[in-house]
Formats: C-alpha cells, sequence, structure tokens
C-alpha cells in the first residue's frame, strides 16, 4: 500500500524559514509574562523532596575487621592488643597456630566498617562501605580489607564486605618535614559488601501509608494531604499532626501501592516555613528567611577601636662610661578611633526580608556587627521571628 504524503515528487520541497525576530521576542516576552504572574508555581517542591514515605528508609550496618597489606604503617601490636588478638583468632581459624610466636606485624590494622543498606536491596547487590582505623594506624593506603560480616541493629548479618581501600588523602614525611593530606586513614570500597539477608518488608500488601515530613509544619502537612485528596478526587488522605500525613490505598488504583506511591510523590506543593534568622557565629554567616519581619525600630551602630602599640627601646651608658647600666625602657602609644558618621536608622514596621538587608547594608556594618544588631532587635521584642545560634 503507497501511502500519500503532502509534498509531491514533482515539487522540490521548500525550505524551511526561520522565524522572524520580532516573532521569537514576543514569544520570549509571553515566557516571561507567565513566569512573573505564577512564581508561586514555580517555588512548589514535590512531595518525594520535602516527605518520605512508612517503609522507604535505609538501615544503618556496622562491621569490625582487619586490613592487610599495609606498607608498614598499621597498628602497633603492642599499643593496640585487639588487633594481635584479632590476627591470632583469624589464623587459628585456619589452622595455623601462632599462640606461642611473637606476633608483632606492622602490616595489618583493626577497623571498623560501615554501609547503609537502601531499601528493598536484594539478596545479592552490592553496597559500598566505609573503612575507618581504630588503632594506631598512620595510613591505610595499599590495604585489603579481609571478609567483614556487617550486623544491623538487631545483631543479625545482613552483608558481607571485602576488598582493596580507596584513599583520598596521602602522607609524605621525610626527617624535618611531614605532609598530609585529606585522613589518610578513612577509605572507601565501592561496591564492596554483597547483600546476603533482605529486609522482610510488604509493601504492597499495605492498605494505607504514612507520608513524614522532613520538616514538620501544620500548614505544609495540610497542603499535602490537600494535594493527594485533589489528585485521587476523594478525600483519602488526612494529617494525624505537624508531620504526619495518613493517606489510604484505593483498592482499584491502576498499579498498587507502587504506582500510587509513584504518582503521589510527583505531585507539587508549596511548603511553608517558619520566620527564622539562623546565626553561625564561629564562621559570621547568617541566613535570614524569607518571612521575618521588623518592627518599628530606631538602629544605630557606631564602631570604637583601641590600639596599644608598644616600642621598647634600649637605653644604654656612653662607650667607655664607667657608670650607668644598660636598660630597656617600654614606649606605649594609644590610639582611639571611633565611627561618628554613622546615624540613628529607623526601620519602617512590616519590612521585608531585601528592605531589613538593605538597611543594614546602609550602615555599612559587617557580619560581625549584624549579628549582634539582630540579636538587640530581638531583645527589644521588634523581630517577628525565631533567632537560632549554631
Amino acid at each position: 500500500m503507497t501511502t500519500m504524503t503532502a509534498s509531491s515528487p514533482l515539487r522540490p520541497r521548500q525550505p524551511r524559514r526561520a522565524p522572524a525576530l520580532p516573532v521569537l521576542a514576543a514569544v520570549l516576552g509571553l515566557a516571561v509574562m507567565l513566569l512573573a504572574a505564577a512564581p508561586g508555581a514555580w517555588a512548589a517542591s514535590r512531595i518525594k523532596d520535602i516527605a518520605t514515605f512508612e517503609g522507604v528508609r535505609d538501615n544503618i550496618l556496622i562491621g569490625y575487621g582487619l586490613v592487610v597489606g599495609l606498607n608498614g604503617t598499621g597498628d602497633d601490636m603492642d599499643d593496640d592488643p585487639y588487633t594481635r588478638e584479632s590476627l591470632i583468632g583469624m589464623l587459628e581459624r585456619m589452622g595455623v597456630n601462632t599462640r606461642d610466636d611473637d606476633l608483632s606485624p606492622d602490616n595489618a590494622a583493626a577497623v571498623m566498617v560501615t554501609a547503609t543498606l537502601p531499601p528493598f536491596a536484594r539478596q545479592g547487590s552490592r553496597i559500598d562501605v566505609t573503612i575507618s582505623a581504630l588503632g594506631t594506624a598512620s595510613n591505610l593506603l595499599g590495604g585489603t580489607l579481609l571478609v567483614t560480616p556487617l550486623l544491623g541493629a538487631d545483631g543479625e548479618v545482613y552483608a558481607v564486605a571485602q576488598g582493596q581501600v580507596q584513599v583520598g588523602g596521602f602522607v609524605a614525611e621525610g626527617e624535618a618535614e611531614t605532609v598530609t593530606k585529606g585522613v589518610p586513614t578513612n577509605g572507601r570500597i565501592p561496591n564492596a559488601a554483597i547483600v546476603e539477608k533482605e529486609v522482610p518488608f510488604e509493601l504492597g500488601d499495605m492498605e494505607s501509608v504514612k507520608i513524614s515530613l522532613r520538616n514538620p509544619d501544620f500548614t505544609t502537612g495540610r497542603r499535602v494531604s490537600n494535594a493527594i485528596n485533589t489528585f485521587l478526587g476523594t478525600e483519602l488522605a488526612s494529617q494525624l499532626d505537624p508531620g504526619t500525613v495518613l493517606m489510604r490505598v484505593p483498592r482499584d488504583y491502576p498499579g498498587g501501592v507502587v504506582g500510587l506511591l509513584a504518582d503521589v510523590e510527583q505531585l507539587r506543593v508549596e511548603p511553608d516555613q517558619l520566620a527564622r534568622v539562623v546565626i553561625d557565629e564561629q564562621t559570621g554567616t547568617i541566613v535570614i528567611g524569607e518571612n521575618v519581619r521588623i518592627d518599628t525600630v530606631a538602629i544605630a551602630q557606631g564602631n570604637l577601636t583601641i590600639r596599644v602599640t608598644e616600642t621598647p627601646q634600649v637605653s644604654q651608658p656612653a662607650p667607655f662610661s664607667t657608670t650607668g647600666q644598660t636598660e630597656v625602657v617600654p614606649r606605649t602609644e594609644i590610639e582611639v578611633d571611633e565611627e561618628e558618621d554613622n546615624q540613628l536608622t529607623v526601620v519602617n514596621p512590616g519590612v521585608t526580608l531585601q528592605d531589613l538587608v538593605n538597611g543594614l547594608n546602609s550602615l555599612g556594618v559587617g557580619p560581625r556587627d549584624m549579628i549582634s544588631i539582630l540579636q538587640a532587635i530581638k531583645a527589644a521584642g521588634a523581630m517577628q521571628a525565631e533567632i537560632q545560634v549554631m
């Protein structure tokens, strides 16, 4: 059967012309107008980014093992007796009797092995592990982790790890200087652990699913439940508390529980946030939330700098003098510098975050002084926000 097309073989197809510049400008202008008209739609987040589902969680694994093959950077057997006992026990299990020998190698190290078992990891799959020196070993570079069982919180073995240790740092030393980069006593082995036991959990048999918010909030929880009910067309989601939303699973939903969660996690919700100011006094970092508001308050900021300079001088007698002695005479210079150009500034009530930042910047204050100003505004009761000092 011959399929007819719009172009005839007797008429050559005309090349497509690029759209005119005015048309492109009009399209771009329309896009900008749409973005400006609906800013909240672009501020919304997916439910999968702000919440977690019941049962979909990681499990922490930990184990104790030995790393061998080090280049003289292992544990000191005299200072770390547990390393020596671990070596003796391992060799005895292999039929080697070392109880009567002076076992003191320097190429072995006791380590702690940690890993994270992802949700629904099946038997035979592989996971990464992290290696951390436990004793006096100085470097794990070039070492090999021997077979190490990894246990869960219930004491059961869920994975077994073994492999070549990869270290990101290094140590280079000589007789007079030592250079260290990173942490050479900490390493990682990709795909080193094989899952031997699965965590029993049947997701498909659940009749209801709890959705836990990463940042509990009444408003955000209600928005999540409303978005789910609007998507399903019925009241199947309800808010239990600020951090939990209970969603009942429809019996005839296509794909069952898995299909429902795959669709629900893509729904977009605009999360709400508290009015909060986070201050890190060690680094001078200030993070101000969008909902922070300031009442009417007057701010004046001035710096007082006092410099004390010590320039001691040596007073000594004239040459060939038989009297007098050499003494150190102190010379102190004190300088006081106070800024006088800073004026009292009035902050109007209900200002936004941008107005607050612009007002503080107009005073010429740095992060350290800004921290003191914010704390003083809060103490005066003019800041409608919570200050969290890290």
